[in-house]
C-alpha cells in the first residue's frame, strides 16, 4: 500500500507555510482518537501551540476544516487506488483487480477518519460541501474512470464493457464492503482478503477480454 503521512501529533514548532497541512493532520488524529466531539478550532490551536486565530487563516470554520480533511483523504485515495502500477494493460488480470480491491479496503479501514468524511452524508447531504471538496472528490472518480478507459483502449479489458458503469460497480462494491467493516457490521477483519478475492473474481468475469 502506498505510504501516507502519519496523523501523529507533530512535535516542535511548525514551519512557515506548512500550518495548513499540520492542522489537517492533527484534526484527523483527533477525529480518529476522540471523534468529532474532540475536534475544535481552539483545540487545534492548542495542540500546535499557535494563536487561537491562526487556524482561521486556513479554514473559515469547523465545517471548512472537515471539508479540508475530506479533500486530503481523496488526494491520498488517488495516490493509492489510481497508482499506475495497478492499471497496466500488459499485466491487468484478476490478480490485479484483487490487488486493487485490497488497496481500496485497506485504505478505507486504515483511514476511516478520512473515509467517513469523504463518503459520508454529513458533508455531501446534510451540509454543503465546499467547491474544493467537490472538485477533489469528482476528480478522484474521474481518475478512476480514466484508468479503466485506458485499459480498454489498450486491450486490457473487453471492448463491450461500459466503462462508466463498470467503474461505478467497482467503487460501489468495494465501498459497501468497506462501510460494513468500518461500521462494525462485519467484525472479522480477517475476512477482508476472502471478500476482496470474491469481488475481484466477480468483476473480472464482467470485464475480461475474449
Amino acid at each position: 500500500m502506498t505510504d501516507t503521512p502519519s496523523c501523529s501529533k507533530p512535535s516542535g514548532a511548525y514551519h512557515h507555510g506548512d500550518l495548513r497541512a499540520q492542522l489537517l493532520d492533527v484534526a484527523a488524529r483527533l477525529l480518529r482518537d476522540e471523534g468529532e466531539a474532540g475536534l475544535s478550532m481552539r483545540r487545534l490551536a492548542q495542540e500546535l501551540g499557535v494563536s487561537r486565530t491562526a487556524p482561521y487563516h486556513h479554514f473559515s470554520d469547523k465545517h471548512s476544516l472537515l471539508c479540508g480533511i475530506a479533500e486530503e483523504g481523496f488526494r491520498r485515495f488517488r495516490e493509492t487506488c489510481c497508482a499506475p502500477a495497478l492499471w497496466q494493460p500488459s499485466t491487468f488480470d484478476e490478480a490485479a483487480l484483487l490487488e486493487f480491491a485490497r488497496q481500496y479496503t485497506v485504505f478505507a479501514l486504515s483511514h476511516a477518519e478520512y473515509y467517513d468524511l469523504m463518503f459520508g452524508g454529513k458533508l455531501w447531504k446534510s451540509s454543503t460541501p465546499t467547491d474544493s471538496l467537490k472538485a477533489e472528490g469528482y476528480a478522484a472518480f474521474r481518475d478512476f474512470v480514466s484508468c479503466i478507459r485506458t485499459l480498454q483502449q489498450q486491450g486490457g479489458i473487453a471492448a463491450e464493457v461500459d466503462v462508466l458503469r463498470f467503474a461505478q460497480l467497482c467503487w460501489s462494491t468495494l465501498h459497501g464492503m468497506s462501510r460494513l467493516l468500518i461500521d462494525g457490521i462485519y467484525l472479522d477483519v480477517a475476512t477482508v482478503d476472502d471478500m476482496s478475492a470474491t469481488a475481484a473474481a466477480m468483476l473480472w468475469r464482467q470485464c475480461r477480454p475474449a
